[in-house]
């Protein structure tokens, strides 16, 4: 979740018609070390009466620095499936164990099967994954009681994707039934507007065993000047240019992937030169270089998910922020691929995978430390949760999974 919804490999756990379902320990030491310096101070030169004074600001200085261990955490799942939820599911998770504690449920917010944040970190968008499909917005409150803003209608069915792009002022979604696109204008208040392009994508014709276009993702390139949308019943990634004054989407280019790919998310090296893709139906992960004159992507050859014969769904692939490293959820294997990101992004090499300790881990996100990384298991309805080591790229599983109601999609903040 990708990335966002399931396609071949969710076909066993949808309802509904068609392929998819409508679906700081040392910070306190040196606070209290400060403090401690500055009583030793005050009793041996008690003339000066400020160094206590200065003291103090410095401990309440650094406890402010000091990392929050407790965290919210955002929760995807599909309301109209047996043994869904009932709405976004709210959260928190502990910084330094992973544990995750459930705090409540978000309703009024039907089939979340996608999140994603405002810039602002204010307003929380949410698709509406049904045969008419709609993109939700919620208002985040510091105390825990969020607000549903309203919900627009996004021209198309089953989205399964969406994004925000980096401006704040435009909302885009991706239809995965319908294989088409979408923008919404983005209030001040964060609410989105009535839809300013709808964008279908006809050409080229569908892949081997696909009946149409399938929509898969659309994201805004690191650079700012392209957006580009992930079709998996294509085999194509299509390059639009984002009119910013009136919010329309015009095609520049596109990348078409070998047939039967099956290309479902694209996540960028930070150098913003590469990609990376996971092909859903190939079983495969790709790495593409990118123009960006163009946008056009250029991908290189399929490379093994680390799972085996036959086809285990990859789903979604993300890359750490010193570019060190990439890791893929392999959802039929029940794991996650570890690369080590080599030649300065133009290379991937597999250093094996790892066990998620869960059913069909569908979705990946990092902590903003990026000191855990979770995966939504959808159907063990579960998140787990791992510990990264940024020298290695090694993963421990931190705890039990959390039991979470058909988990696919995980919003840490």
């Amino acid at each position: 979740m990708n990335s966002g919804a399931g396609s071949a490999g969710d076909a066993g756990t949808r309802n509904g018609p068609g392929r998819r379902r409508f679906l700081g320990v040392l910070a306190g030491a040196t606070a209290a070390g400060a403090m401690s310096s500055a009583a030793a101070c005050a009793s041996s030169a008690p003339q000066d009466q400020e160094r206590p004074d200065r003291a103090r600001r410095g401990a309440a200085s650094s406890a402010a620095h000091r990392p929050r261990r407790e965290r919210q955490l955002f929760l995807g799942t599909y309301t109209s499936q047996e043994g869904g939820g009932s709405g976004i599911g709210l959260a928190t998770y502990d910084e330094e164990t992973g544990r995750v504690t459930g705090t409540g449920t978000l309703t009024g917010v039907p089939d979340p099967s996608y999140l994603a944040l405002h810039p602002s970190g204010r307003t929380l968008y949410a698709v509406n994954e049904r045969e008419k499909g709609g993109v939700t917005a919620v208002a985040l409150s510091p105390s825990g009681k969020h607000e549903v803003l309203g919900t627009r209608d996004t021209g198309g069915a089953g989205p399964c994707h969406l994004s925000v792009h980096p401006g704040g002022r435009w909302l885009l979604s991706a239809n995965y039934r319908s294989g088409s696109v979408a923008v919404h204008p983005v209030s001040k208040s964060g609410a989105p507007g009535e839809r300013t392009d709808l964008v279908t994508h006809s050409a080229p014709p569908p892949g081997p065993g696909q009946e149409g276009p399938h929509a898969h993702q659309i994201i805004t390139s690191p650079d700012g000047r392209h957006v580009l949308a992930v079709d998996l019943g294509n085999d194509t990634v299509y390059t639009y240019r984002l009119d910013e004054k009136a919010g329309t989407l015009k095609r520049v280019s596109y990348s078409s992937l070998r047939p039967g790919a099956g290309p479902r998310h694209l996540t960028f090296h930070p150098s913003g030169r590469y990609a990376y893709l996971a092909n859903e139906v190939d079983n495969t992960v790709v790495v593409c270089t990118y123009d960006p004159s163009s946008g056009r992507l250029g991908p290189g050859e399929p490379q093994s998910t680390g799972t085996g014969e036959g086809t285990s769904y990859p789903a979604q692939i993300v890359v750490t922020r010193e570019g060190r490293f990439a890791f893929l959820a392999n959802r039929g294997h029940n794991s996650i691929a570890r690369y080590a990101i080599e030649r300065g992004g133009a290379g991937l090499r597999l250093l094996g995978t790892v066990e998620v300790g869960g059913d069909f881990p569908r979705h990946l996100a990092f902590s903003p430390s990026q000191r855990l990384l979770f995966t939504a298991n959808q159907k063990s309805s579960s998140v787990s949760v791992f510990r990264v080591d940024a020298s290695s790229g090694e993963l421990t599983l931190t705890e039990k999974p959390f039991a979470a109601p058909v988990a696919v999609c995980a919003l840490p903040l």
